[in-house]
């Protein structure tokens, strides 16, 4: 049935649009518009969190703070020890940001929004290659537009949003290289800044993009543009790693950088971060709503049309993929980031199909391949709206004190799968539309609260408590502190270091008569030191004392 569709009866899968670079330019500006819109809106209001902003944060800020292309810019810092753990593309592209800009949280986080949001016309443009209609493109773009890890950790100062850009402008230009070898060479060159970015992942990009090409299209693996384009990508990276190791002392640099921060990870977790096999799917059933509805039957039609290009793109890209981060010790949710553009390819082709077939369900079931579907998907938005509204019920009227920005969100949310059910059972294919536009609607609302960070609300907010070090101590002192773990966005906005210590460490730093201490005591840890001749410098709230020795006593 699907071949048919795509084949026999491709007109019909359009809306009735013969295709033309004017539509398609038409088409990638409305997605690139709204995706600037999501992924950049509301982006500088919340605080920087931890682990990964902070941390960015501060090594981006010290490249900023040195003569341009100096060692500094080369070879960061974090504190007063080399950056090694990831390559310095992404804390280049902020350093920038903050030279032009200031530093703050909007400059912090626009690089990364920027490459991101240019993922979504990427996608499409993939799509243009793989399908050949643009019906499967768009609903692909929309899918993805509209899944919440996507654009919420784009939005972040990490490097998992420019390295998902990068992931996708391989992949089109592997596809585009198969009618004009030239594009070979940015194939390489978007593999380089992979490993710009984060150094090893360009390896398994790497291996996708050569298997999909053994698999569809063998005759481009001997390429002189292919491997010329790859030579030349990952030229900078290794001249780069080359005086890394010659700069820093060679055993730190490849225990550090190349070890712990690359392999290590693959046998045990990093960072007390493991889980089981199956995390990454139970990652996708708990953030990616509504879209694995389809995810499922997405899959199994791309494997029974797996002599396809795009059912070989989707297949090898997500078989790979999900196989060597589950099998990896080191669990982390943006890890499985890199998964999502090939399910929203599936799902896309998926949505062609009930496009098209919809309005035939009311009919014998025969005459149409996805009939069968119609019970499940409207199951699946009932329960869905069912969800929703117990969560405006909850957060508007049994919550004290009431949260009306998440009501507002859930009220949003159900009204979109209510609406979209009451279109399934109505065999209409206006449910998409609304499936579509209510979600990327509720997107909206959700960045525009102060939610979509909730992380921030694992810990005490760093800022007063930052505010108070930056006034009380001098520049560039270390301060120690009895709380539990050290927090990067602590030091970042405080410009010091925050270090953790154990109460005898704590005691031993503060009988060393040969320094001056400076310690930022948590009165809620369970047990607070007892120190002598103690002088406050100043507090913030209830719960901190920033306190150092008297002098006096």
């Amino acid at each position: 049935m699907y071949s048919e569709i795509f084949h026999q009866e491709a007109d019909r899968l359009t809306w009735s649009r013969p295709i033309n670079k004017r539509t398609d330019r038409s088409i990638l500006l409305a997605l690139l518009l709204a995706a600037l819109l999501l992924f950049t809106i509301n982006l500088g209001e919340l605080p920087l969190r931890d682990w990964d902003e902070g941390t960015v944060a501060q090594v981006a800020r010290n490249i900023s703070r040195e003569p341009f292309a100096s060692s500094g810019w080369l070879y960061p810092t974090l504190g007063d020890r080399p950056y090694l753990n990831k390559p310095p593309l992404v804390h280049w592209l902020i350093a920038w940001a903050y030279l032009l800009g200031g530093v703050n949280e909007w400059t912090s986080r626009l690089p990364s929004a920027l490459l991101s949001t240019l993922t979504v016309p990427l996608l499409y443009c993939i799509g243009l290659e793989i399908f050949p209609k643009r019906t499967p493109a768009i609903f692909s773009s929309l899918i993805f537009l509209t899944l919440l890890p996507v654009v919420r950790h784009g939005r972040l100062a990490m490097l998992d949003g420019p390295v998902l850009c990068f992931f996708l402008l391989t992949i089109l230009c592997t596809l585009r290289a198969r009618r004009d070898l030239r594009y070979g060479l940015g194939v390489g060159i978007a593999l380089g800044l992979i490993c710009l970015t984060k150094s090893i992942l360009g390896l398994l990009i790497g291996a996708i993009a050569l298997l999909f090409l053994f698999w569809d299209t063998p005759r481009l693996l001997s390429s002189l543009y292919l491997w010329s384009g790859i030579f030349l990508g990952l030229l900078p990276v290794t001249l780069w790693y080359i005086g890394l190791y010659l700069q820093d002392d060679g055993h730190n640099f490849i225990q550090t950088s190349i070890v712990e921060q690359s392999f290590s990870r693959i046998w045990q977790p990093v960072e007390n971060h493991p889980g089981p096999v199956w995390y990454y799917l139970l990652e996708i059933l708990k953030y990616a709503w509504p879209w694995p509805i389809f995810f499922p039957r997405a899959y199994r039609l791309a494997w029974s049309h797996r002599n396809m290009s795009w059912a070989k793109l989707v297949l090898i890209w997500s078989s790979v993929y999900l196989i060597a981060i589950s099998v990896m010790a080191t669990k982390l949710p943006w890890y499985i980031l890199p998964l999502y553009p090939a399910g929203a390819l599936a799902s896309g082709a998926m949505l062609t199909e009930i496009w098209h077939d919809l309005p035939r369900w009311h009919q014998v079931p025969r005459m149409s391949s996805t009939a069968t579907m119609q019970p499940q998907l409207l199951a699946s938005l009932v329960l869905l709206a069912l969800v929703g509204w117990g969560g405006f019920i909850y957060f508007g009227g049994f919550q004290t004190p009431a949260d009306w920005n998440l009501a507002i969100i859930m009220a949003a949310t159900a009204l979109t799968m209510t609406v979209a059910a009451v279109k399934v059972a109505q065999a209409s294919r206006q449910f998409l539309v609304i499936l579509f536009w209510g979600s990327y609607v509720g997107l909206l609302l959700f960045f525009l609260s102060g939610h979509w960070i909730w992380e921030l609300a694992e810990a005490y907010p760093v800022k007063p408590v930052a505010e108070m070090i930056q006034k009380e101590t001098p520049p560039g002192q270390k301060i120690f502190t009895n709380y539990s773990y050290g927090r990067p966005s602590l030091d970042f906005y405080s410009s010091r270091q925050v270090i953790p210590l154990e109460p005898k460490q704590l005691q031993d730093r503060w009988d060393d008569e040969n320094s001056q201490p400076y310690l930022l005591i948590d009165g809620d840890a369970q047990k607070p030191p007892q120190l002598k001749g103690v002088k406050v410098l100043d507090t913030a709230g209830t719960r901190w004392q920033l306190i150092t020795r008297d002098a006096q006593e």
